[in-house]
């Protein structure tokens, strides 16, 4: 008889994931040594090889592949069997696993996770910050409860509910201040500075510009709305940014903010989740808290405008 444990199996699961034994110890939580030793364990109990181990990297053999797709089953269904017992219960406590993309992540979730600890201390928030291909990749496999990205994602198998929509900015260099606003048409002739390939954010940019098969005259990357607005002060060109990126990025940056005349480019924030998520009511709640947390965010940002404004010149 195979007495194979839940803890190897998480063990297996990381390194199946990382392919490295050092990030996958680091994961669980133990050494590197104790991790080769309960691998080891499960080959010997299983009379077969599961990763082929390189020097610098490990990967599973055939036998381990399908051994991973049947070990990532059980351990969604064990993550189940305690999500049932937390829904059961009349206050939402324990770990949530929240997932959320960079272009929110920095500017909304101090607001939020200080709501949903005011709300219940006993919560364990565990917050996974990646572009939305990876937390659909991660809701999909049960290691993220709920996520927040830019709406619509169409999967069928994922609940979706819209919370707030919010207006892109120009972002231009500070002597620009006061000149015309360009229009989209005119950003193509411009140089353009948007977030690097995987992150939704630049293909909405690129889609209110207009370019899909032309190309602007110069495109430029950039890893985060960080580097981006710093490189237009620095004179590089312009970009844009959603509108609750700017009390934090432009601070420390000479710029100028504008909005767009007629269209406003914009983007639709929402929460989701599987459809089959034993937590999908407490979900929901913690979802109004979201969009709570993003008004409470919208309203400061506009006193603090609107004081600017009144300001004596």
């Amino acid at each position: 008889m195979i007495n194979l444990t839940l803890k190897q199996f998480r063990y297996f699961e990381a390194l199946a994931r990382h392919g490295h034994f050092g990030r996958a110890a680091e994961t669980c939580s133990i050494s590197q040594p104790a991790l080769s030793m309960q691998i080891k364990e499960m080959e010997e109990m299983l009379g077969t090889e599961l990763f082929e181990r390189g020097s610098r990297q490990v990967r599973l053999t055939n036998f381990g592949e399908d051994l991973a797709l049947r070990v990532r089953s059980i351990l969604r269904a064990v993550d189940e069997l305690e999500d049932l017992a937390r829904a059961s219960q009349d206050q939402f406590a324990g770990r949530l696993r929240i997932g959320v993309i960079p272009t929110i992540a920095p500017y909304l979730l101090p607001t939020i996770i200080g709501n949903l600890t005011r709300m219940n201390a006993d919560l364990d928030i565990h917050v996974r910050e990646t572009v939305t291909p990876k937390l659909l990749e991660e809701l999909a496999e049960g290691r993220l409860d709920t996520a927040i990205v830019a709406l619509p994602v169409s999967e069928p198998s994922l609940t979706e509910v819209a919370l707030f929509s919010e207006d892109f900015v120009l972002v231009r260099p500070g002597e620009d201040e006061g000149k015309p606003v360009p229009s989209r048409e005119s950003l193509r002739e411009m140089r353009l500075l948007l977030l690097e390939e995987g992150h939704c954010f630049r293909d909405q940019a690129l889609s209110f510009c207009n370019i899909h098969s032309a190309l602007p005259r110069e495109l430029l990357d950039g890893s985060s709305l960080t580097t981006l607005v710093q490189m237009v002060g620095a004179g590089i060109g312009v970009t844009l940014i959603p509108e609750m990126a700017v009390a934090v990025e432009t601070r420390s940056a000479h710029v100028s903010v504008a909005r767009f005349h007629g269209l406003q480019p914009s983007r639709r924030i929402g929460m989701i989740w599987r459809k089959t998520s034993p937590l999908a009511k407490q979900l929901l709640q913690i979802s109004e808290v979201v969009r709570q947390s993003a008004e409470s965010l919208r309203d400061q940002h506009q006193n603090s405008l609107h004081a600017t404004a009144q300001l004596p010149v």
